[in-house]
C-alpha cells in the first residue's frame, strides 16, 4: 500500500453527482489544494434524481444541487468557478463516445497532472451513473493523451501523471487526510439537499443526528487508514484508492 503521491499542481476530479467528489476524495482535494494544489471538479450528470420528494420541481432541484456542489469545491479550497457540469440525465448516464468526447475536451482543457473518478470494476455496484462515470474517466484518459483520439477538438492531447480510483474492492494506495478530515466534513454538509436521503439527517437542526453523520465519514477514514501505517508514518485518517500510473 502506497501513501501519499507527490503534491500535484492541478488537479481534476470526476464524480458522477453533486457530492460523489466530497464522499470519494474530499480529503485528497482538501489536503492538496490547502498547498496550492488547483482543483477542478466535473460532475457528468445533473442531479436530477437526488430527491425523494415527488413533488419537487426538477428544474429547481437541479439548480440547488449545482450551487450546493459550486459551495463544496470553495470548501475544499477551489474557487466555486473550477466546477464543470456536463448535464448529462441522472441515471441515464451513459460511457458512449460523444459522452467520452465531452470529457476529453475537458481534460485536454483544464490539464490536470492527477484525475480521480469512480472504480468502474467495483463488484456489486448498483447504481449504474458510478459505474458508467468510472468507464467514462478510463475510457477519456486514454483518447485525451492520443492525437488520433478527437483531432478536432483544438487542444494538444494531454497525459495525466496519475489516475486515483475511489470505492476501489482492490486499493493500493492512502492519501493521508488526518489534516483535512474536517474541510471534507465541511464540503460534503454544504449539499444540503441531501441530508434526508444520502446523509441521513432528516433534521438539519437536530445536532444529534449531524453529528452521526459526521461520525460515520470519520469512522470511514479511520478505516481507510488502517493499512497505511509504515515504520516512518502513522496515518490516523485516510481515503483508499486504486492507483494508476502506467498512463
Amino acid at each position: 500500500m502506497s501513501l501519499d503521491i507527490r503534491r500535484p499542481a492541478r488537479a481534476l476530479a470526476v464524480g458522477a453527482h453533486p457530492d460523489d467528489v466530497e464522499f470519494g476524495c474530499g480529503g485528497t482535494l482538501a489536503k492538496w489544494a490547502g498547498d496550492g494544489t488547483t482543483i477542478m471538479h466535473v460532475v457528468c450528470t445533473d442531479g436530477s434524481k437526488g430527491s425523494w420528494d415527488p413533488d419537487e420541481p426538477v428544474a429547481e432541484l437541479v439548480a440547488t444541487r449545482q450551487d450546493e456542489q459550486r459551495a463544496a469545491a470553495r470548501a475544499l479550497g477551489g474557487s466555486g468557478d473550477d466546477v464543470v457540469f456536463l448535464g448529462y440525465t441522472d441515471g441515464e448516464l451513459q460511457a458512449g463516445i460523444d459522452e467520452r468526447r465531452e470529457l476529453v475536451r475537458w481534460i485536454r482543457r483544464l490539464q490536470p497532472d492527477v484525475v480521480l473518478g469512480h472504480d468502474p470494476w467495483r463488484r456489486y455496484r448498483l447504481h449504474p451513473d458510478h459505474r458508467q462515470a468510472g468507464f467514462l474517466v478510463t475510457d477519456a484518459i486514454v483518447a485525451a493523451r492520443d492525437p488520433h483520439f478527437f483531432p478536432d477538438l483544438g487542444p494538444a492531447p494531454h497525459r495525466p501523471s496519475a489516475l486515483l480510483l475511489w470505492e476501489a474492492d482492490e486499493p493500493n494506495h492512502t492519501e493521508d487526510i488526518t489534516a483535512s478530515l474536517e474541510r471534507k466534513l465541511r464540503a460534503l454538509l454544504a449539499h444540503r439537499s441531501q441530508f434526508r436521503s444520502t446523509h441521513h439527517i432528516d433534521d438539519p437542526a437536530d445536532e444529534a443526528q449531524v453529528e452521526r453523520f459526521r461520525a460515520r465519514v470519520a469512522a470511514r477514514a479511520a478505516e481507510h487508514a488502517v493499512d497505511a501505517h509504515r515504520a516512518d508514518a502513522r496515518v490516523e485518517l485516510g481515503e483508499r484508492f486504486r492507483i494508476i500510473t502506467e498512463l
